[in-house]
């Protein structure tokens, strides 16, 4: 997945909050969906936004969608980040 789509699903205060309920552990998306005062269509299209930039993963239990945390991108970014602040930090010396 590309950094820009990962930043622009970032960029979102409520998917920042989906990404902070899965740091706790897998929820479906009627869980995810009960904790905001949102439509539920809303909600999925924000959960949309954060499999497209495999934020989140998915799977299929009966009926339901669980979610989960993708760390992995979430580290990747970071470390990105990290690596600008450390080409900042060699520019003013």
């Amino acid at each position: 997945m590309s950094l820009q789509s990962t930043l622009k699903a970032l960029a979102d205060p409520t998917r920042r909050e989906i990404l902070q309920l899965l740091k706790k552990g897998p929820s479906t998306a009627g869980e995810i969906a009960g904790q905001f005062p949102i439509s539920g269509a809303a909600i999925s299209r924000h959960l949309a936004v954060l499999k497209e930039a495999d934020l989140v993963r998915d799977t299929r239990k009966g009926k339901q969608i669980c979610y989960q945390l993708n760390a992995s991108v979430l580290e990747e970014t970071l470390l990105w980040m990290m690596d600008l602040q450390e080409g900042k930090k060699d520019e003013t010396n």
